[in-house]
């Protein structure tokens, strides 16, 4: 289990290579939630997502265990953040990727310096290669979510907005594998359990819902939701029992609704966010959330959007 020691003690590993994300208002977004909304903008951190926050501690706590070489499987934030760190640190790294990976998101690893090898098409295929060839070169496998360093490395976000916003009530965090959420409860109900840690995930993309209702980790067969960060089959091993003792709650959102929050705080905020933040400004434009003027933290976890999709994010 990750303590908020272990958090703590990421917040300084990782310092010195990430930024320290400011804190957004919309008096737009307060007068419709009817609450005070204050947004964590980790769509403006380095790499554009909050996943260079895990990565960093995890390739760091590596290096310093004598790893030379590190893998990742991902095409998406977390293989950015693998390869931007990696790449700042002088290590080599090879980020597995499927055959029909996006372009773009390629592209974006081979700007970090990142090797980039296609395999297969689903994470079945991906997550075994990039182990063997972390194995064949004396290195590391640095899993997206499921792993001690980079759940403490998540959870700095939640030390960070009890600082910015220290009479905070509630913070709203999107639900992909766990492990953004399960650091910052691991923070949060360590230091203020009496602050809310809500979740929000797509109806289309429910795994950790699920979970949570039969009491144990239940897959799905697919995701097919706008918000491709939130894309998962099931909860974490390490990241599900976090959850199951601490979660205040996990509210769900249609696509309508994630495509809706997109337009809005794109139009409104002049933000550009992806569908998964959008997906926690759902969950409170949602009217779930609605109090007497609540102080809300509400997590923008990412912002790497092709510009080219912008349009099948919007509403119908």
């Amino acid at each position: 289990m990750v303590s908020l020691n272990d958090v703590k003690n990421a917040h300084i590993e990782i310092q010195d290579s990430i930024h320290e994300t400011s804190i957004l208002k919309s008096e737009l977004l307060n007068e419709q939630s009817g609450n005070q909304v204050y947004l964590k903008s980790e769509h403006l951190q380095k790499t554009g997502s909050f996943k260079i926050r895990g990565a960093t501690n995890a390739v760091k706590k590596a290096v310093q265990n004598g790893a030379r070489f590190v893998t990742a499987a991902s095409s998406g934030n977390h293989g950015q953040a693998v390869a931007s760190i990696a790449n700042e640190l002088g290590v080599p790294c090879i980020i597995v990727v499927p055959e029909d990976a996006n372009a773009a998101k390629v592209a974006a690893i081979k700007a970090y310096k990142g090797q980039v090898e296609y395999c297969g098409l689903i994470s079945a295929d991906r997550i075994p290669r990039a182990k063997q060839l972390a194995e064949e070169n004396e290195g590391i496998f640095i899993p997206p979510y499921d792993h001690p360093h980079v759940i403490a490395g998540q959870g700095t976000i939640g030390l960070e907005v009890m600082e910015q916003v220290p009479d905070v009530d509630i913070i709203v965090v999107p639900v992909g594998g766990g492990g953004l959420i399960s650091g910052i409860l691991t923070a949060v109900k360590n230091s203020k359990p009496h602050v809310k840690v809500i979740g929000v995930e797509p109806e289309a993309a429910n795994d950790t819902y699920l979970s949570l209702k039969n009491k144990q980790i239940t897959s799905i067969d697919s995701a097919p939701t706008v918000a491709d960060g939130l894309r998962t089959s099931q909860p974490g091993d390490l990241t599900f029992p976090i959850l199951q003792e601490h979660l205040d709650d996990l509210l769900l959102v249609t696509e309508k609704q994630i495509k809706e929050a997109f337009q809005f705080t794109v139009e409104r905020t002049k933000q550009l966010i992806e569908p998964s933040s959008a997906a926690a400004v759902a969950a409170v434009l949602s009217g779930e959330l609605q109090g007497a003027q609540q102080k809300i933290a509400v997590v923008l976890s990412g912002g790497n959007v092709d510009l080219r999709q912008v349009q099948e994010f919007m509403p119908d």
